[in-house]
């Protein structure tokens, strides 16, 4: 476990005053990547103008890895943790018959669903797409170097033909906010990450309503869809993966506020 060095208690009170919940645990994130006192400063006084601490470093902690998070670039969150676990749990053993699991990250962001997958229950043939420049560009670097690739477009569009009908686990954190919400949402997210890694559309299940649509074309036979939403939505977005031919179940974690919906492709079915 890293040790880090003990923050000036200005630090901390700066952070503080300036309405940062853990000011104490990332006045020690800040002290440790400074090079010196001018230094220190001049990340302190970015921080408390709100930009986000993942921003300053330029990483995130997630599921435990430390994940290259670039500037204007979605901030993986923490519930999103739960997805990758119910991914884990439903990708077969590794190198079970001899089949390397297929995983796609779509609307990956930093591809930190993706990465984190890949640590936790690799080998795997690992793909992440974006509709984002600066997200494909930041994804790269966390994935390129696990063998996986990341392509730039809308959704399925730019992903290789040859993985259609061969996806085993397709894992999305899509957009889900509503647009009329996008206001309401923390400085950091909604001054310093891209709209459309935010912005649902106007009852927020926009995204979800294409990602659904399409997803029966890409699934192996067995394979599973994974999207985060909220609780209030995941009936609705439910509704999405039954009216596409997918069962559809919700799992949720109280302690981490997280929902995910899964469905899967069943076994014979005509897509």
């Amino acid at each position: 476990m890293t040790v880090l060095p003990a923050p000036r208690p200005s630090v901390i009170s700066r952070l503080r005053a300036a309405g940062c919940v853990f000011a104490e645990e990332e006045a020690g994130l800040l002290v440790a990547a400074a090079t010196g006192p001018d230094h220190l400063d001049a990340l302190v006084e970015r921080r408390v103008s709100g930009l986000p601490l993942e921003h300053i470093l330029g990483w995130a902690d997630f599921c435990g890895l430390r994940i290259a998070v670039d500037a204007g670039v979605f901030v993986p969150r923490r519930r999103t943790g739960f997805l990758v676990r119910q991914a884990a749990r439903l990708l077969p053993p590794n190198g079970g018959l001899g089949h390397v699991p297929v995983v796609v990250d779509l609307c990956c962001g930093s591809g930190a669903v993706g990465t984190a997958l890949a640590a936790l229950a690799g080998p795997l043939e690992l793909h992440a797409a974006d509709i984002d420049p600066a997200a494909v560009r930041c994804a790269a670097r966390n994935i390129v170097p696990l063998g996986g690739a990341v392509h730039e477009g809308d959704l399925y569009e730019p992903l290789p033909e040859r993985l259609r009908g061969r996806v085993d686990i397709l894992a999305v954190n899509a957009p889900y906010v509503p647009s009329a919400e996008i206001g309401t949402m923390p400085q950091e997210a909604r001054l310093h990450e891209p709209r459309v890694s935010l912005d649902g559309g106007k009852d927020g299940l926009q995204v979800q309503r294409r990602v659904a649509a399409a997803a029966p074309q890409w699934l192996a036979p067995g394979g599973s869809l994974l999207i985060e939403t909220s609780r209030r939505q995941a009936s609705r977005t439910a509704e999405l993966f039954i009216r596409n031919g997918l069962t559809a179940r919700v799992a949720s974690s109280t302690k981490l506020d997280a929902t995910v919906v899964i469905g899967t492709a069943v076994r014979g079915s005509p897509l």
